[in-house]
């Protein structure tokens, strides 16, 4: 990732998550049928729930891979993988940021379309499908790693003004 003076920040709500979601199920739902969906722990598992609801997907699982320590990113951990080729199933992610995740995915469930809300340059070749598109030196802030409080304008932040 770029210096982290340089990061651009790209704070996600609620609303606007549950909106991407639900565009992410439109298009997944047109590729479907699914046998289940496997979720990418933990950013995938709050679109995944989404997605199933919307898609009327009962069977969800999980794989578990550990890859960041808040704005750290380190050698990706599979602390839980899935049993099969991944014919019929939809992997979903919050995120594509470096493709490292991406690519254990990939290889671990060479046969599941892998579908995320986000991507960036750097993994997108990796996704099947994705909502937006964000610069590599963005960082994501999703709902569930923030709370509400004050922030300067931009121009204050750059010194400027």
């Amino acid at each position: 990732m770029a210096d982290k003076d340089s990061v651009k920040h790209f704070p996600v709500s609620w609303e606007e998550l549950h909106r991407h979601a639900k565009a992410l199920a439109w298009r997944m739902a047109e590729k479907g049928p699914w046998q289940g969906i496997v979720a990418v722990t933990r950013g995938g598992l709050v679109p995944a729930a989404i997605i199933a609801r919307e898609l009327d997907i009962r069977l969800i699982d999980t794989v578990c891979i550990s890859s960041y320590d808040h704005q750290n990113q380190r050698e990706a951990r599979v602390l839980k993988g899935f049993d099969g080729d991944g014919e019929g199933w939809l992997i979903i992610d919050d995120l594509v940021d470096t493709g490292k995740t991406a690519t254990v995915l990939r290889k671990m469930i060479p046969k599941a379309h892998f579908a995320t809300i986000y991507a960036k340059p750097a993994g997108r070749p990796l996704v099947d499908t994705f909502i937006t598109e964000v610069s590599q030196d963005t960082w994501i802030y999703f709902p569930w790693d923030v709370e509400l409080q004050f922030t300067q304008p931009i121009a204050q932040q750059r010194g400027g003004l």
